[in-house]
């Protein structure tokens, strides 16, 4: 499958909220959450007026001219937190489109991008049951925090 992975436009700015929603773990048996759920203030600040801040970086992952994932990144008080220098990041595909390697493409493109902007690091929040875990160990990520639902990752660049 061929895509291209390239970086975000203003207009497209509003796709972050279906990413976001796409990037919302569900564990098996359980409920999937309405999708309003992207309106409670823990989640708006993955997307809240993105690109008006000097830390957000986002990148896009298309196919067919189809917009599949998104990975993006702010300097933001999230569960991924580790300080006010350090970007957290988001990265969500559409079902289809996941375990193809574009995951893993758009992870080392977001982390190129932070590094040519003169970032350090760069963290995340994953649920432990979570399968994306083990993509962010395959690029580098390391646990530095963890609790009894998730893990608290971060990434020296």
């Amino acid at each position: 499958m061929e895509y291209r992975i390239r970086e975000i436009q203003k207009q497209e700015y509003p796709l972050l909220e279906d990413f976001l929603y796409e990037a919302i773990f569900v564990p098996e048996g359980a409920a999937v959450p309405p999708r309003t759920i992207t309106a409670a203030p823990q989640l708006r600040i993955y997307v809240e007026n993105f690109g008006e801040s000097q830390g957000d970086l986002g990148l896009v992952a298309e196919i067919d001219k189809r917009i599949v994932g998104a990975v993006w990144c702010r300097i933001m008080d999230d569960y991924g937190h580790v300080d006010d220098e350090t970007p957290s990041l988001a990265i969500s595909l559409y079902e289809e489109y996941r375990g193809l390697g574009i995951g893993t493409a758009m992870m080392n493109e977001i982390l190129a991008l932070l590094k040519s902007h003169e970032y350090k690091r760069v963290s995340l929040s994953v649920q432990k049951a979570n399968y994306a875990a083990k993509l962010y160990l395959k690029v580098g990520f390391k646990v530095i925090r963890e609790n009894e639902e998730e893990y608290i990752m971060m990434k020296y660049l």
